[in-house]
């Protein structure tokens, strides 16, 4: 069993009531508009990540994919940073995250996960600040939003 920390949006801030959670997570997605590759760079001292890059992130990521396919304890991932990115042919993927739109999102969709993790960084206008933590274990995951009232 997996502890999987879901981020996307953090825009070059990475707020310490985030690190707090993602530190119990065995592993972290960054659904793009990272920023900065500090960023990265704190994440990974944390365990595995995978990132994408979104549409924010300039020249420092151009080695950074777009899209990934990816497998955890069993669980089948598609990632991108806007949902408009997303592969036709999703063929046996169980969940669809993506990023962009700094709004929490979450839907079952044709028997698949469709998840925004919203954003955690800057805050803009009055959305909340959110993530999402997934528990993931032999085929079959679990997940909930976390939101979070920035401290002034």
């Amino acid at each position: 069993m997996k502890k999987i920390g879901i981020i996307s949006d953090t825009h070059g801030l990475l707020r310490p009531e985030i690190l707090e959670i993602l530190k119990d997570c065995d592993c972290i997605i960054h659904a793009g508009d990272v920023n900065k590759p500090e960023i990265l760079d704190t994440l990974r001292m944390m365990g595995s990540i995978y990132a994408v890059r979104g549409n924010n992130d300039k020249d420092w990521a151009e080695g950074m994919a777009k899209t990934l396919h990816f497998t955890i304890e069993g669980v089948k991932f598609f990632m991108t940073h806007n949902k408009k990115d997303v592969d036709w042919d999703l063929k046996d993927t169980q969940v669809v995250i993506f990023g962009h739109t700094h709004k929490y999102f979450e839907k079952m969709i044709d028997n698949r996960l469709w998840l925004n993790p919203g954003s955690c960084g800057p805050r803009r206008f009055d959305q909340e600040i959110t993530m999402a933590v997934m528990t993931v274990d032999n085929g079959t995951y679990q997940w909930k939003k976390v939101a979070m009232i920035p401290k002034k």
